[in-house]
């Protein structure tokens, strides 16, 4: 697999942030469970980029190199060339295919284990966009890690797990590595390839979605996704024949017949009234619009398009509310969002503006080493990312810095709160004397024991529930554990804490101490700090 200087410099930052959540390797065993197949859809708003028979307007497949005649009917309306699939003999199964290796994520290869691929490929599918950072980044590991298939895998080969992996990626906006693990999969397949191509249009990968498009046979183009590779090529009369014979043979949406039209004849669109919006663009819809110099925004399509706009030919704004966008979602390195908010000085005041001049001020002042400036920065800077659920990069940003000056106050009770919200969590908390019992149990929560401490609340009474005793199994994992399913018990603590957070501490009790029982120790600690420091509560 080959990737861009930048593809693997953002890769390498989500493979550190998840790596960060990894586990100590744990062991399983246990009963089989009978295989379930189960059809998995895939993410709505993919590109219809790939023709099947069963997709085909007339019964048959249009092959890429399709051509007919402008003005003569076609010679049959169901003729077509039967689909040929074809399977090396040694080829592994693609859900063993990952980023990160077992010595970076800690965990066992077998971790899948006895949870028939359907199921698992069920759990990664459910929606989890507004979770913690911690369940966020161990979520992230799962995804990317390399790990055996599960024991019991359906005919495809672990397609179904594969596809279920990169989709939760493309849900999350981290398009690189799922540009990355498609790659290294093959296009040679339509799922696999429509993926691919997608996440190539939005990240600007366009001509290489396009050379994959004309290097492999087995995969016939729709119609709007030959006519686009063919112009991007510069072969702008094939692409007009293409479109000729695809709207008289009916083979065109006529919703998308009116871009392309302007897509093909830059004049037309310049002298034609803009078209409507659509309401939910694909990814080659997307870059149609933005061709003919009608570009949308990105604010209210799914997190994946905001990475269109961290291209260089975007503007300034733009770039950053994307990135900060991404941010929170896990899917760019915290100092990607450092580099855009101090490019350059602020332009205006207000939103974003008032972000970048707080951010600006606050890395002048970390770069001094000025504790006074600090003290005047940090409030201002931690209150403006606060505002759009920021404050984890700015800690992993500045607590460590932040934790060895003097600081004093309410910059000092700050500095502390970022401090737990980033990777030195348990000695930033060893070294602060608790101001009051609250800022006790968080101490007491970082290190693992809260035993003896008083809570003020609810969720106070749920943590000390969780980290009074050693670690134990929830009586609710019974069956998952002893029956060599610890992916899927890690998968169900994932939503026990992300549900739970909305006010059922029973299910973050549940969902905590399963963690702390398969070795994530780690990762619960700092979910249960963020629980407290975020107050990211239903």
């Amino acid at each position: 697999m080959s990737a861009s200087k930048t593809s693997r410099g953002l890769i390498a930052g989500l493979v550190l942030a998840a790596t960060g959540a990894a586990a100590q390797q744990t062991a399983s065993t246990g009963a089989q469970t009978p295989v379930q197949n189960t059809p998995m859809s895939a993410i709505d708003w993919l590109s219809t980029s790939v023709v099947t028979p069963a997709s085909a307007p007339f019964g048959g497949t249009p092959g890429a190199n399709l051509t007919a005649i402008p003005g003569e009917a076609p010679v049959s309306s169901g003729a077509g060339i039967e689909p040929v699939s074809v399977t090396a003999l040694d080829q592994p199964s693609l859900s063993a295919l990952g980023l990160l290796p077992v010595l970076k994520t800690g965990l066992p290869r077998g971790l899948w284990g006895n949870t028939p691929e359907a199921d698992l490929a069920r759990l990664l599918r459910k929606e989890r966009l507004d979770t913690l950072p911690a369940i966020q980044s161990l979520l992230l590991t799962l995804l990317l890690a390399e790990l055996d298939p599960p024991r019991f895998t359906n005919q495809t080969k672990g397609q179904s797990l594969f596809l279920a992996r990169v989709d939760r990626l493309l849900d999350l906006g981290a398009l690189e590595p799922a540009f990355a693990l498609l790659q290294e999969a093959g296009p040679n397949d339509p799922d696999r390839f429509r993926r691919l191509f997608d996440a190539a249009l939005l990240l600007g990968e366009e001509d290489q979605a396009c050379v994959a498009l004309r290097d492999t046979p087995t995969i016939s183009p729709s119609f709007p996704a030959r006519i686009f590779c063919l112009a991007r090529s510069g072969d702008w009369p094939a692409a007009a024949l293409s479109f000729s014979t695809a709207r008289s043979l009916g083979q065109i949406d006529p919703q998308i017949e009116p871009l392309l039209e302007r897509f093909l004849d830059p004049e037309l669109a310049e002298e034609s009234d803009d078209l409507a919006a659509p309401r939910h663009p694909t990814p080659l819809v997307f870059r149609l619009m933005e061709a003919i110099g009608q570009p949308l925004s990105t604010t209210t399509l799914p997190v994946a398009f905001s990475q269109a706009d961290l291209r260089a030919n975007t503007g300034w704004k733009t770039r950053i509310e994307a990135a900060e966008r991404l941010a929170r979602m896990g899917a760019i390195d915290p100092n990607q969002l450092l580099g855009l908010y101090t490019e350059t000085e602020a332009a205006a005041s207000g939103g974003v503006w008032n972000r970048v001049a707080a951010v600006a001020a606050l890395d002048a002042a970390v770069t001094a080493r000025s504790v006074d400036a600090v003290e005047a920065a940090l409030p201002r800077a931690f209150s403006a990312l606060e505002e759009v659920e920021l404050e984890p990069q700015l800690a992993a940003l500045y607590a460590q810095p932040l934790a060895q000056m003097p600081l004093t106050g309410d910059p000092a009770r700050i500095a502390f709160r970022l401090g737990l919200l980033s990777e030195d969590y348990e000695t930033i908390a060893r070294a602060r004397t608790p101001q009051d019992p609250d800022e006790a149990l968080l101490i007491g929560v970082a290190q693992g024991s809260t035993r003896g401490l008083a809570a003020s609340d609810a969720l106070g009474l749920a943590l000390k529930a969780v980290f009074d005793a050693a670690p134990a199994a929830p009586d609710s994992y019974s069956d998952l554990l002893p029956a060599d399913r610890l992916g899927e018990a890690m998968l169900r603590a994932i939503d026990d804490v992300t549900e739970g957070a909305k006010g059922d501490y029973r299910r973050v009790i549940a969902g905590l101490s399963l963690l702390r029982h398969v070795g994530l120790e780690s990762t619960a600690r700092r979910a249960a700090l963020e629980l407290v420091v975020l107050e990211r509560r239903g």
